[in-house]
């Protein structure tokens, strides 16, 4: 396999706070990449200069062969991107918001509607399309997220915490349909999880952040077994390199945002 994403010494400054303190990783095509660590660690900040959102304040980010930096409006029609917050209108249905996207996109009206439709079915929504996403579950939210990202047919889909907030019956699903996206799409995936049990089941390979570096790097497997202990967890892995613990909840604000956001779609 091919490298599709390489970044060498990227840093990101705010002011006098190293965000990001001068990184390197690859990702190969059709890989599932974890990009974890504990709040604050520089993840987003990283994902962000992937994005194009915001710049580096120094280092290399290669997309496909090109430099992020210098060909912004060629990678962002390479990426999909599905951030934490919130992105579906409520007081749509799944088809419009659908729509809405795919006009910004500027697709033409019989390749919008064959697209959606594409979509819809590829994520099992096809029987929701035309219902209110304020009567959606909170994994049928996800995955019409998903199909937001995924309408531009990019090659690479970027996931922000997909499964924040959600049950275990809709953390699954939104899992199955990210792998099937891999697998059948042949996607190439970088996702962010606090979920060390779906970076082991679903990442090929990982990278620990931690104080905007990256304290680990490898297979689940490898790091699991650097510990030389039996029966050692991802999370293990994760406490001994950060010293972090994982937390259930996160901040006030955090937890505010999640149960207003369960509230919308009960």
């Amino acid at each position: 396999m091919s490298k599709i994403i390489e970044v060498e010494n990227l840093e990101k400054r705010f002011g006098d706070h190293i965000a990001v303190d001068r990184i390197n990783f690859a990702i190969e095509e059709g890989e599932a990449f974890g990009l974890l660590g504990p709040n604050g660690a520089g993840k987003t900040t990283t994902i962000r200069m992937l994005i194009t959102l915001i710049p580096a304040t120094s280092g290399v980010m290669s997309i496909a062969g090109l430099d992020v930096q210098h060909h912004k409006a060629i990678i962002r029609r390479l990426l999909g991107y599905v951030p934490q917050s919130l992105s579906a209108d409520a007081s749509l249905t799944g088809y419009e918001n659908l729509l809405v996207v795919a006009k910004l996109l500027g697709l033409a009206a019989r390749e919008r509607k064959r697209r959606i439709e594409e979509v819809l079915e590829a994520l099992n929504l096809t029987y929701a399309a035309h219902q209110l996403v304020q009567t959606y579950s909170g994994g049928m939210v996800r995955r019409l997220e998903i199909g937001q990202a995924i309408l531009n047919r990019p090659r690479i889909l970027i996931l922000d915490e997909p499964t924040v907030g959600l049950d275990p019956t809709a953390r699954r699903s939104v899992w199955e349909t990210v792998e099937m996206l891999r697998q059948v799409l042949k996607m190439t995936l970088l996702i962010t999880t606090h979920y060390m049990e779906e970076a082991d089941n679903y990442c090929q390979r990982v990278a620990i952040m931690d104080h905007g570096q990256i304290v680990a790097i490898g297979t689940p497997a490898e790091l699991k077994a650097s510990l030389n202990q039996p029966g050692a967890t991802l999370e293990d892995v994760f406490t001994s390199v950060t010293g972090n613990t994982l937390e259930s909840g996160g901040s006030y604000r955090e937890i505010k945002q999640l149960r207003q956001r369960a509230r919308r779609f009960s």
